[in-house]
């Protein structure tokens, strides 16, 4: 059986490395003032957090629409699809999931034979794109589609994100804050350490400074026992370094840096680094 994955940019996988993975990445699109770009295509990562630093405008940005995903799902059945895996940003944060349902649901009729199973990941970054990876390996080995995504939702399930923001504004006047609302009044005088349940952001602790607060999530991936694999998302090479090296008292092994992508730059601003963390069985 032919399985193909499709996501959105928001799992942060590089573009190339998507490519030679043969994973569809459907592009969110990032506004600053009337200027449109799609994510991670006509914009890119060093592009995005110039213009973050730069321009008046506040970022926003903007789920794709049901035509985008419902070409894009055409493509792979011409290609010769058997099944199609189909893993989204959390439906709390954005309507992409719901989109992309949308796409699937208005399929001529002789392309709703293939079947097309969707997955709301609840949540986002690297703890999506590890995951999706992950399948791509095993699509490429020929696993169904019933084991792809019983494999995927294993790994998600046993998958934490845990992140430092430079600060809340960003997340505040981007209307994502969700469960960590509480925070808000301390804006100026903490480095928060952020992560999801079900599907929305919520606070974990909140340290006064970045050393502090990377020396506890090292702390916290030790606590969480056996590491099946880790990796380190960040918008600023410096800070992603800097947690790197607080992570190796965890983790011995080799831990790989991925740049966090535009859509979730403009929710958490610069400055910002953290952690996908995968427990052994």
């Amino acid at each position: 059986m032919v399985v193909r994955i499709l996501t959105d940019s928001t799992c942060d996988i590089p573009l190339e490395k998507a490519r030679e993975m043969g994973i569809t990445v459907v592009p969110l699109t990032v506004f600053f003032g009337n200027e449109a770009y799609l994510d991670g295509i006509e914009l890119d990562n060093a592009g995005f957090y110039s213009k973050l630093q730069t321009s008046k405008q506040f970022p926003r940005t903007s789920q794709p629409t049901p035509a985008s995903f419902q070409m894009a799902y055409m493509e792979l059945i011409n290609e010769g699809a058997e099944g199609i895996l189909s893993v989204h940003v959390s439906s709390k944060l954005s309507g992409t999931y719901q989109s992309a349902c949308n796409a699937r649901d208005s399929l001529p009729d002789e392309m709703k034979k293939i079947p097309i199973e969707m997955v709301d990941s609840q949540i986002v970054s690297l703890g999506m794109g590890v995951p999706i990876m992950h399948a791509a390996e095993e699509a490429r080995q020929g696993a169904s589609l019933a084991e792809l995504k019983t494999h995927l939702l294993d790994r998600i399930a046993r998958n934490k994100i845990m992140f430092v923001l430079d600060t809340l504004e960003y997340l505040k006047r981007g209307g994502r804050i969700g469960g960590a609302k509480a925070l808000l009044g301390n804006i100026l005088s903490v480095k928060p350490i952020l992560s999801f349940k079900n599907g929305e952001i919520v606070s974990i602790e909140q340290p006064r400074t970045r050393n502090k607060a990377y020396a506890r999530i090292a702390q916290l991936v030790k606590d969480r026992g056996a590491v099946e694999e880790i990796a380190v998302i960040e918008s600023d090479e410096a800070v992603g370094q800097q947690l790197v090296q607080s992570l190796k008292s965890a983790y011995p092994g080799e831990i790989p840096t991925y740049k966090l992508g535009a859509v979730l730059g403009a929710f958490a601003g610069p400055g910002t680094a953290g952690v996908m963390v995968i427990t052994a069985h």
